[in-house]
């Protein structure tokens, strides 16, 4: 089996599995009783909260744990709208972020709020200018994918950070998601005010994300009820799954460097074979992340393409794992102008550290003869 839909999901790491299986066995109590079970489950939540807020760079007060990216993503957005919907009710996004930020404002604006969407140029990159033209003094927030989930282009984060200094009324977010080992450090500008993770996209389990909040930037609970995550959140913590993303995130940054060098080499690899063709394109841009290729062939949905690959063994994906069962056509790919007929074509392959060379190669030797025969069939 080869696995190349590590954007969709990774595989846990061994030590991060164990990790989760160990507390759900010896510490299963629950960290808000009283007793001795339940205080050792409490002092993990707290040992792993400041594991997490170290490598983030951050203030243990501010790593609040969620259920996953899509919930950070919404709360972030949703606990600013509520917090702020006094000061104003403009909102700020790209144009290619993640359905879990574009559903979420969609919600929002049937309540009454406006949002501009950002254009991308034909690399999947927003302009900082039109970011500058589009604030306005009632603008609450700005919501800026870190690295594009399906074609893996880079957004100029610093850059926007740099020029968000000048309007500090408003909320600055990033969803992360797939910036974990990307990136390092993740937080990139200390003008970031919310940040998005999800354990499963860094050899974590899944179920368990992260919301970074700076100290002192109000937003809204989305959860009421008992109170944990010091108000916050309230459900009752995950202390296995927290415990075992702040291993793997741990194992993810040590091994940032290497895995992405390797990344890169494969990716590169991989883009110039597909390039050759004339009936297939490339559509990540050179410089985007290490770890995503989208191409297509024309002519050949992506469905077709990724069960054709899964008949070899090899495991791809449409565009985006979360809408890859509605046939939609790739939002990013239509911001970016590229024809529907070619969008609906495409795939995506995605990487982790553990992918090889010869892994390249075998799926470049299937490719050769997919190729000839859906030649054919055309």
């Amino acid at each position: 089996m080869i696995y190349f839909d590590n954007s969709a999901t990774t595989k846990m790491y061994p030590e991060a599995l164990d990790t989760y299986l160990k507390v759900n066995e010896k510490i299963f109590g629950n960290p808000s009783s009283l007793h001795q079970l339940g205080n050792m489950a409490e002092a993990l939540l707290k040992q792993s909260r400041k594991q997490i807020a170290d490598l983030l760079g951050v203030k243990t007060d501010e790593v609040f744990f969620t259920s996953g990216g899509t919930e950070s993503d919404n709360w972030a957005i949703k606990g600013t709208a509520m917090e702020k919907r006094a000061a104003g009710k403009h909102m700020i996004a790209s144009s290619v972020e993640h359905p879990a930020v574009t559903r979420t404002m969609e919600q929002l604006e049937m309540l009454g709020f406006e949002i501009t969407y950002l254009p991308v140029n034909d690399r999947g990159v927003v302009s900082v200018a039109d970011l500058e033209q589009a604030l306005r003094k009632d603008t609450i927030l700005v919501s800026i994918m870190a690295i594009n989930n399906e074609v893996g282009s880079i957004q100029p984060i610093k850059e926007i950070g740099a020029l968000l200094e000048e309007y500090p009324w408003v909320h600055f977010h990033v969803d992360a998601v797939q910036a974990a080992g990307e990136s390092n450090p993740i937080i990139q500008h200390p003008r970031i005010d919310l940040l998005s993770l999800s354990a499963h996209k860094f050899h974590g389990p899944k179920g368990v994300g992260i919301l970074y909040k700076k100290h002192g930037k109000r937003i809204a609970p989305l959860l009421t009820g008992g109170g944990q995550e010091s108000g916050m959140r309230s459900t009752t913590e995950n202390v296995g799954g927290i415990a075992a993303m702040s291993k793997a995130l741990r194992m993810t940054l040590e091994a940032s460097e290497e895995n992405t060098k390797q990344e890169r080499l494969i990716r590169d690899k991989l883009a110039a074979f597909l390039s050759a063709y004339e009936d297939v394109h490339v559509f990540s841009p050179e410089d985007g992340a290490s770890h995503i290729l989208c191409f297509a062939m024309k002519g050949v949905r992506g469905e077709v393409m990724v069960h054709a690959f899964e008949n070899e063994g090899i495991f791809i994906s449409t565009t985006s794992a979360c809408s890859s069962k509605k046939n939609d056509v790739p939002y990013t790919l239509g911001s970016m102008g590229v024809n529907p007929a070619w969008s609906r074509c495409a795939v995506r392959i995605s990487l982790a550290g553990e992918n090889t060379e010869a892994e390249a190669e075998a799926f470049m030797e299937h490719f050769r003869t997919l190729h000839k025969k859906f030649k054919k069939i055309q």
